[in-house]
This record gives structure tokens, C-alpha cells and sequence, in this order.
């Protein structure tokens, strides 16, 4: 749904329309006030550059991210391409070692919401009776943390948390999620947070769970991960909140 048009000189179609859509994945974590303030990233690899992807201009809110202000950077966090702005390399580790690891992986978000961080810091940490819980199940990594994520050494460690699953637990800190497009990130990622905010309501509210057997869990998150990688289930549902989002702004 990329209704802007390109006017960057020298610029593909293809990289503009990925711009489009990585900064309208900014506005919608904003949105639904899943922001860090101006930290955090989302990053998303370029068509035919398996080493340069588009990430935030550091310093920026997210409703002031563009297509245009996007950062190309390579898979250290430094610009390949002049920019008024500056990348947050530090910060970037924990996508550079994702991505360069796993070429599934086209777009990877990174968020601690409160729901998730206090999720992460329980040792149980996401459960999986509820109705998004059951679909996350056995599909997430778990990382012990070490620290602000700024270090080379770490990242191979990250990557061996992660193996082959698409959610990446980090532990005492938030959650990093990674689909091969931005609009199934972005689903994946509502899917966690909506896990996240029940099950803290429910563990306040307090009482026993209804338990879910094993095979209703495996049902529901190999149902779901079909629905994400099979249909265009994600792509509707990003394109909805982005009318939705829109539309709240003329209001």
C-alpha cells in the first residue's frame, strides 16, 4: 500500500517502496505506543544487498523517521550512503548478527514494551495457555542477558540463543523479532506483545490457569506460523493498521 511517490534521484522503485513501508512500520510501533522513546530499531535488509539494510537516524522519534531520512548501513551500523544524520552502531549489534546469520530473516524488530520486559524478567518468562501464548510455543529463543548489547563477543552467543526460531527472548531486557518481510515482522510482533499484555493481566487478576494441553499448543503455533509464511494474512493486517492509523489522523 505505497501511495507515496519516489522522488529521491538515482533511487530503484524497489528500494523506495521498501522505504515506504519501513517507515510506516515506525509510525505503526509508535502507534501502538510501543516506543523506546529514540532507541530501539527496526531493520530491514535491502533487495540484492545482502549486506546493507535500512534502519532509524539515531536521535530521531519515530513519527519523524521518513522514507527518505532512512539510513543505509552496512552490517556494523555505519552509513554506506552520506546522511545529515547518524547511525547508533553500538546498538546495531543485535541486528548485524541476525541478520548476517539468518538470510530468512528480511526485517528484525526490537522492542521491551513494559508487558514484555516484565515478561522477560520472570524465570518461567512467556507462557503459553492463553490464546496468543499458544502460538508462540516453540518458537522462541532464550538469550541470558549481558548487559547493554554492545559487544562483538556477544553476538555469536545471541545467534546460538536464537537457532532456528524467529523470537529471540532477551532475557531481563525485551524481545527482538525477525520475519522475511516487514509486514510479517510486524504481525509477529503484535502476536508477542499481545501475549505479553494478557498474561500479566491474568497473573494479577490472580487464581488458577486453565492449562492447555501439549498438542493444542503445537496445533495453534504451527497454524499460525503457516498463516504468516503460506497467505497473505500478514501483508492484510499491516495494510489495515495503516489505514487505521491514517484515518486517526484526520480525525
Amino acid at each position: 500500500m505505497n501511495t507515496q511517490v519516489n522522488t529521491v534521484k538515482n533511487m530503484s522503485q524497489e528500494e523506495w517502496d521498501l522505504r515506504v513501508k519501513l517507515a510506516q512500520c515506525y509510525h505503526l510501533v509508535d502507534f501502538f505506543g510501543w516506543t523506546e522513546t529514540i532507541f530501539n530499531h527496526i531493520s530491514a535488509r535491502l533487495p540484492g544487498e545482502q549486506e546493507h539494510y535500512l534502519v532509524n537516524p539515531f536521535g530521531l522519534n519515530y513519527t519523524e523517521i521518513t522514507p527518505e531520512n532512512l539510513l543505509k548501513v552496512d552490517h556494523t551500523g555505519h552509513k554506506v550512503e552520506p546522511s545529515d544524520y547518524d547511525g547508533n552502531p553500538a546498538g546495531f549489534a543485535l541486528h548485524s548478527a541476525i541478520h548476517t546469520a539468518r538470510e530468512d530473516i528480511f526485517c528484525l524488530i526490537h522492542t521491551h514494551t513494559t508487558p514484555i520486559s516484565a515478561i522477560v524478567q520472570k524465570k518461567q518468562a512467556f507462557k503459553h495457555d492463553n490464546f496468543y501464548g499458544a502460538q508462540l510455543y516453540g518458537r522462541i529463543g532464550y538469550h541470558a542477558f549481558e548487559g547493554i548489547t554492545l559487544f562483538q563477543e556477544e553476538k555469536q552467543r545471541m545467534i546460538e540463543s536464537l537457532g532456528d526460531k524467529h523470537i529471540l527472548v532477551l532475557r531481563n531486557h525485551g524481545i527482538a523479532v525477525g520475519e522475511s518481510s516487514i509486514e510479517k515482522a510486524f504481525f509477529l510482533l503484535w502476536t508477542v506483545q499481545r501475549a505479553a499484555e494478557i498474561q500479566c493481566q491474568a497473573d494479577a487478576i490472580g487464581g488458577e490457569d486453565v492449562l492447555l494441553e501439549e498438542d493444542i499448543k503445537e496445533k495453534c503455533a504451527d497454524l499460525t506460523a503457516m498463516l504468516i509464511r503460506e497467505s497473505g494474512f500478514a501483508t492484510k493486517f499491516f495494510d489495515a493498521m495503516v489505514r487505521k492509523m491514517d484515518a486517526s489522523k484526520k480525525a
